[in-house]
């Protein structure tokens, strides 16, 4: 009689791919997806909000003395830069395991035939495709209702909107790897992450010397294509935040980053034993 063997575990990729497809469904209905969907929902009512009184004939565009277009790289650099994208990050990456960990439904997934960190993983790519395509989508309603005022040569605007998608994508992206880490180590991720980004990124950047080099928006900022007015009250705020290195720094230090936390939240998802509170 002849013993049946069984079939290889599937292997890291089409492990991960299986998990971002169960993911993707779990994280769009989750309570997080409507905390994502009212934070890209502010910029698009405050474009509005713009668009309405530029029609009402307030003197918006002259009182700033710029045109659609930089009011549009204000919102990419203050609004998403600064605000939607870190939250986003911090919210979905903390709780791409400590979610599992708290519903008690990390056992699940740890006893498939899969390797461990093929789920971190999974869950990840699940993270990206859903804030990508709803973030982005928002950048572009913002476009169109605020870029055209004052203003109708858009190529140059259109070149930087391009870049803004990817920034944002590339913002994303290191922000979940980093906030991954933090969510598979940490028993507190959220305030942990809410702490980086509110309060070491800020005054990491405000103060001169080495301290910047520990953050992902020092990054970040140097591959904005938007300048702020040079008599502009932004313009001086800018300069004490953007003191940008080369755009070659930058994207090595973005995906080192990206592949330096990613790498070491798989590590730990691997190895750590989750302990479930009764």
């Amino acid at each position: 009689m002849t013993q049946k063997t069984l079939p290889p575990p599937p292997s890291f990729l089409p492990s991960a791919l299986r998990i971002m497809d169960l993911s993707i469904g779990e994280m769009l209905w989750s309570r997080r997806t409507v905390f994502m969907m009212l934070l890209v929902g502010l910029p698009v009512l405050l474009a509005l909000f713009l668009r309405a009184l530029v029609g009402l004939g307030a003197p918006i565009l002259d009182q700033t003395r710029m045109t659609g277009a930089g009011i549009f790289g204000i919102l990419i650099w203050l609004v998403y830069l600064r605000i939607v994208v870190p939250l986003l990050g911090v919210f979905y990456g903390t709780s791409l395991i400590a979610d599992e960990v708290e519903d008690k439904t990390i056992t699940y997934l740890f006893t498939r035939p899969i390797p461990k960190g093929a789920v971190l993983a999974g869950k990840y790519l699940a993270y990206l495709v859903c804030t990508v395509f709803v973030v982005l989508p928002s950048v572009m309603l913002v476009y169109l209702l605020i870029a055209p005022m004052g203003d109708s040569t858009l190529g140059g605007s259109f070149i930087d909107l391009v870049k803004d998608l990817v920034l944002l994508a590339l913002g994303l992206a290191v922000y979940g790897a980093v906030f991954a880490f933090v969510g598979a180590k940490f028993k507190r991720p959220l305030l942990i992450g809410l702490v980086f980004i509110f309060g070491w990124e800020q005054v990491a950047l405000t103060f001169p010397g080495y301290l910047r080099y520990y953050t992902v928006v020092y990054y970040v900022q140097a591959l904005v294509p938007h300048a702020m007015p040079n008599d502009s009250a932004l313009s001086m705020i800018q300069g004490i935040f953007r003191t940008t290195p080369s755009l070659a720094t930058s994207l090595i230090s973005l995906a080192v980053i990206w592949g330096l936390f990613l790498w070491i939240a798989s590590w730990v998802v691997e190895r750590k034993e989750y302990i479930l509170e009764q």
